[in-house]
This record gives C-alpha cells, structure tokens and sequence, in this order.
C-alpha cells in the first residue's frame, strides 16, 4: 500500500471511539486509520496528502453483520420470489411482496410457464402461510400449477418448506411416515408442509444444495450487497466442511486481497452425536484458523438448539403458544449440544447458538453455566443468537456468565402484528427482542438481519429496534425501545465485540483497520422511522473504496 498518509475530510465523522466521538476528517495510512480529527491537525502528520471526494458525506465506522448467510445470494438463482414484503435482487431488480396467496400462485404459475423440461423443478422462497391463516398454500393449492412437476416453495425463516403432491411420492412420503415435522391435513394424509430440518431433509436429494450454493458469483453478490449496506464485516453462520481445505476452498479461491468485506465462517456444528465426533471437529476447526487472513475468518461455530417462532417450532416456555398450539422442535437434542458445545469450548472456539424460544435460551445458560464451571474460561463471549423471547432474568444470568446477545429486531416489523395476534399474544409480543432489557442487565448486544431471512439493511435493522414499529402502526413494547446512539453501537463495535473483533473494526480509531461506512446522512441526526431511508454511498475497507449500486436501492420496503 501507499506509504502517504491519505486525509479524508468529511461533512462529520462519528468514530463510536468515546474517547473522540466526532471530527470533520480521517486519515488513512497502509490501510488503516492514522488518525481522525480536523483537517488542520491530520495535516500535522508527515507526509499527507487531501482526497475530498467524501467532504460532503458522513463517515461511520462500517456496519458489521453478525449474523448472515452467504449463501443467500444463491436463493435468487433458479428460484422465484413469494414474499409478503418486497425484496430487490442482487441485480437491482425489485420484486413486489404476494400479500396474498392469489399473487403467490400467479408468480408460480409464471415461473412454471417458462420451464421448458418438464422434469425441472419449480423453486421458490419467501413464503410463510402465518400471513395467510384463512388460505394456507400447501400441496393442493401447489398440485393447481403442477401435479407432476417437483414444486418446493421455501418459507422465509428458512425452517419450513412446502412441496407439491410429486415431491411427496418421489421422496416416499405418505400416511405411514412418521418423522417429526411432517404435517397433515385432518385426515392423516401428508399435506406438504414440512418442518424444520428431519422433515425438510427427506426431499433435500431431491433438489440438491441449490439452495445455499457457495459459488464466485454468489459470493461476490453477497458482498456487492454488503457494500449496498454500508458493511464491512460480515458472518456466514451456517456453512460445513471448514475444517478441511476443501471445505473452505470455497471461500478461500474468492476472498482475497481485493474482496470487498471481511468474511468470519461459522462451521454448523450439528448432528455430531454425543460421541468423540464433536471433539474431533474442534480440534481440527482450531487447526483451520492458521489459514485465517486479513478478510477470511475460521475457527468459530454455530449450534442450534429449535426452530421457528412464526413456523410455531422453536421451543417456548410456560405460557406457550398463543392458540393452544404444541411445543416446538429441538433441533439438536439438549445431550448433543452439551457434548458439541463442551467440546468447541474447551477448544477455544467461539460459539453462537440459535435460541428463539425462551426455553432454547434457558437450555444455552443451564448448559454455558454448567461447562463453564467445569471448564472456566475468561473472555469467551459465547452468543444467544436472535435471542427473541429471552427474559429479563435469563438476561441478568447471561450477564453473570460472560454471553452476549445478537437480538433479531427485525421481526418487530416482519412477523410483528401476527406474533402478537396469532403467535405469542400482545403481552409476549412486547416482549420480544428486548433490546432494552439485554442492555439494562449488562449484556453486550448486537443486532442482526439473518439475510435472506430478512433483508441486509443495518440502517433498517437499527430503526426496527428503535421505534419498534409493526406494519399495522403498533408499538411492541414501548419500553423495550433503544436510542438510535445505542442502535448504532450494536451494529458496529457490539456486533465486532461477539465476533471478537473489537480490536480491528468497528470503530475509527487510530490503528485499526480504515473500514468505513460512507453515507448521505447522520443516522443520529435523522427521524428514527427515517433511518431506512438514508442513503449509501459505498464503504471504504481497509482503505480501499467501494461504490454502492444505485440501482438496487431503489423502490424498497421493509
């Protein structure tokens, strides 16, 4: 890099450094921050150099995503979307919500039109029949488009799939199957919908792993959507094999020096058993960290414990489900994930657990507290991820053992009014991502969008905690409300704290990495219900500029 020190004036810079909250410029020498301060005193330094190009913009410190997929640029690829919200592709192409399950079958019906070989599947994301009670889409509305053509519409949580009558017979699903998950109509006879992973599992040789395909395209997608964003650092929590060069190659042929956003790589450590399966993976993901770069990061794990709220599989605690409904699913049972989560532990690694349900938080803290007793360790920062239902009392016990909480606070506005009127009731509602509990108790906070979940937004997910605002004009728990300040903390240093990355990114500070967010306007400035609306105009990582695509920003609702 260019040994000059480059200065960047600014209209302000908010650093998240309380030692020097704002200034009107930055430097940036070797790809990392010299200094910030006022023009006048960053010309000081020797040998300096003035680039205004951003003396009219706000510079952040860039967003960090704790909380990502990267696969989930895939998801556009071969598929068609059906989501109640509206979404814009990695292409710029916007793609009107299906607010009803009429629109959801004329975009299938559509697709379907196009498919030239009869034998290729029609794929889908997006749905979630929460929003349609009276007129669930299930395999007969789909055996309308086609009873002979395999038909997979993915839900947006991720967690639950619906398939046509065609993918039930190849698959071999009938009356007689008997894993958990697989949904009937009130005559016993499968009716398509297939929760969480068993059940979704039984067809996935059916479609192959389309879905979360790691290709250069998709890659380089998810970051050009990241630099959209403002973020410059960002998770993928879901991705397998890390612990060989195979299952890393990958990431590792994309991502190099010019890659516009840092990458860490959780390995989902699943399905392990409660044999020496889980204690074999750890040592060999805290061998893979040797090959850890400047934008590339392994050597950390994400487990997961139940399902969906909104899909009515994650695990919930006295008083349960709103209409009576069963407790959810464990995805992995409370004896494998104290043998997984005992051996990544006791390697070193990092770990996120996906907890929505309040029952999955209780199962993390009994677990963290009983290995950490066993095993202490200071400083390993293990994160209840979405952390949707957790209490004030798990929240002060999380503070007393050292975890931190990723609050998924985009549901507020996602599935906000139908968890209070058909999921949880108004009371738990309010309740959920309760941002301000989380920070009254002590426990450093995040705040994530789980893309493609919901969309790559850290300006929206900020406003989604702030004014907690549902579509139907609701707030969801008024005191449950955080400051934009607060917000934007979480999206920058409180996500790099669980990431461990504190000492690197997320905020301006002398010495480490000139990761910047360049913006149109000041997020603290701006009125909270506007903060979706502000503009980017690109990043700066490690001193490298990125330009945002104009075109995708456009025509947007969440």
């Amino acid at each position: 890099m260019n040994q000059q020190t480059v200065i960047y004036p600014a209209r302000l810079v908010r650093t998240m450094d309380p030692a020097r909250p704002v200034a009107t410029a930055i430097a940036v020498r070797d790809g990392l921050v010299r200094a910030v301060g006022s023009v006048e005193e960053l010309c000081r330094y020797p040998d300096t150099m003035i680039d205004g190009r951003h003396a009219d913009k706000v510079l952040l410190p860039g967003f960090v995503e704790a909380h990502a997929h990267a696969g989930s640029a895939s998801v556009w690829e071969g598929q068609v979307y059906v989501g109640y919200f509206g979404r814009t592709d990695p292409d710029g192409k916007h793609w009107p919500g299906c607010t009803n399950t009429k629109a959801v079958l004329e975009r299938l019906r559509e697709a379907e039109a196009v498919l030239a070989d009869p034998g290729t599947p029609l794929l889908a994301w997006g749905l979630d029949n929460i929003y349609f009670p009276d007129s669930r889409l299930l395999s007969r509305e789909l055996d309308a488009i086609s009873a002979t053509r395999p038909i997979k519409v993915g839900h947006a949580n991720g967690h639950v799939a619906v398939v046509n009558s065609a993918v039930l017979a190849a698959a071999g699903i009938d009356t007689a199957s008997r894993v958990e998950g697989v949904e009937r109509y009130p005559d016993g006879t499968p009716n398509g919908e297939l929760r969480e992973f068993a059940a979704m599992g039984l067809v996935a040789h059916l479609f192959g792993d389309h879905a979360s395909a790691i290709t250069p395209r998709t890659l380089n997608q998810f970051a050009q959507d990241a630099v959209n964003r403002g973020v410059t650092t960002i998770t993928d929590l879901g991705s397998t094999g890390l612990d060989t060069a195979e299952g890393r190659a990958p990431f590792a042929d994309v991502i190099g020096e010019d890659f516009p956003v840092r990458l860490s790589v959780f390995q989902l450590g699943v399905g392990l058993g409660t044999g020496p399966a889980a204690a074999r993976l750890a040592e060999e993901l805290a061998e893979a960290r040797r090959h850890n770069t400047a934008k590339l990061r392994f050597g950390h794990v994400k487990l997961m414990l139940d399902g969906s709220i909104q899909g009515f599989t994650a695990r919930l605690l006295a008083p349960g489900y709103l209409g009576g409904q069963p407790n959810g699913m464990w995805n992995t049972t409370p004896e494998e994930f104290e043998t997984a989560f005992t051996a990544f532990h006791r390697a070193g690694l990092l770990i996120h657990v996906h907890c929505n349900g309040d029952e999955a938080s209780e199962l993390f803290l009994d677990t963290l507290e009983k290995v950490l007793t066993k095993h202490p360790r200071p400083d390993h920062r293990h994160t209840i991820t979405h952390s949707q239902l957790t209490t004030q009392a798990q929240y002060r016990r999380a503070a007393a053992l050292g975890a931190c909480a990723n609050i998924f606070s985009n549901h507020l506005w996602t599935w906000g009014d139908q968890h209070a009127d058909a999921i949880l009731g108004w009371d738990r509602a309010a309740r959920m991502n309760a941002a301000r509990s989380a920070l009254r108790a002590g426990v450093p906070i995040s705040l994530h969008c789980d893309v493609p979940v919901t969309e790559l937004h850290p300006l929206k997910t900020m406003k989604h905690a702030v004014t907690r605002l549902a579509p139907s004009g609701r707030v969801l728990g008024e005191f449950e409300r955080i400051t934009a300040e607060e917000a934007l903390h979480a999206v920058t240093l409180g996500a790099a704290y669980m990431l461990k990355m504190d000492g690197e990114v997320g905020s301006l500070e002398a010495g480490k990495r000139a990761d910047v967010a360049i913006l149109e306007r000041d997020p603290l400035t701006v009125d909270p219900e506007a903060l979706g609306e502000i503009r980017v105009a690109g990043t700066m990582v490690g001193g490298r500029h990125h330009a945002a695509k104009r075109g995708a920003m456009e025509n947007e609702a969440l």
